[in-house]
């Protein structure tokens, strides 16, 4: 039977690196509580949340693959949210200037025909260079990292903020690590480089069924 490949996020960042699979999929943002647990670590909150945004649409999509995602960043085991605003902004990219921020990623994938679950979580470090107020400033009117969680976009300018990174897939920095999602995808009969019969073409959900995506 074929299957529908669903993103449970509406975020056009994980979007737009799903595209570059190449594979036919719709995206929906799925309503749970974001808010970590109690004695819950970074990578444990994001492998939660992953599964559950997954599980979140399984009812809805009967005959899918549903990719669950998540990221909690942190430094000196602050977590960092997504700033919201330019002064909150700021002072993120103060408290990271020429520290080490690690970024946790979860990854789950549901077949809601077996209700076959596998959820992973990767991780990723950034170096931050030791950055002057202005230049602080500068970049942030310049890009307004506004809804990135440690108020950067790697894809852009943000890259100038670091002196390295160590990780295997730069990608989960914006949400998504395709490296493993491409592994999990194969463990599920799915192979970008091939094509799969397997996956039909959904139909994109209406506006008015997106209206309270986040």
């Amino acid at each position: 039977m074929s299957r529908k490949l669903v993103l449970a996020s509406s975020s056009p960042y994980r979007r737009s690196l799903l595209q570059r699979l190449g594979l036919p999929f719709i995206s929906t943002s799925p309503d749970i509580d974001e808010a970590p647990l109690a004695g819950e670590t970074p990578a444990q909150s994001a492998t939660r949340l992953a599964r559950e945004k997954a599980l979140a649409l399984a009812a809805l999509h009967p005959h899918s693959l549903i990719i669950g995602s998540d990221q909690v960043a942190c430094c000196e085991g602050l977590v960092l949210g997504k700033p919201g605003g330019r002064e909150k902004a700021l002072r993120q990219l103060q408290m990271c200037s020429g520290k080490k921020v690690r970024f946790h990623t979860g990854l789950s994938l549901l077949d809601t025909s077996s209700a076959n679950q596998v959820t992973e979580v990767e991780t990723f470090d950034v170096y931050f260079r030791s950055l002057s107020e202005g230049q602080i400033r500068s970049y942030v009117e310049r890009e307004k990292p506004y809804n990135c969680a440690g108020s950067f976009k790697v894809e852009g300018l943000g890259i100038a903020l670091f002196e390295k990174m160590e990780g295997s897939d730069v990608n989960s920095l914006m949400g998504l690590p395709l490296i493993r999602l491409v592994k999990l995808l194969q463990q599920f009969g799915i192979d970008p480089l091939t094509g799969n019969s397997t996956l039909r073409e959904p139909v994109e959900a209406t506006p008015e069924a997106r209206k309270n995506d986040r």
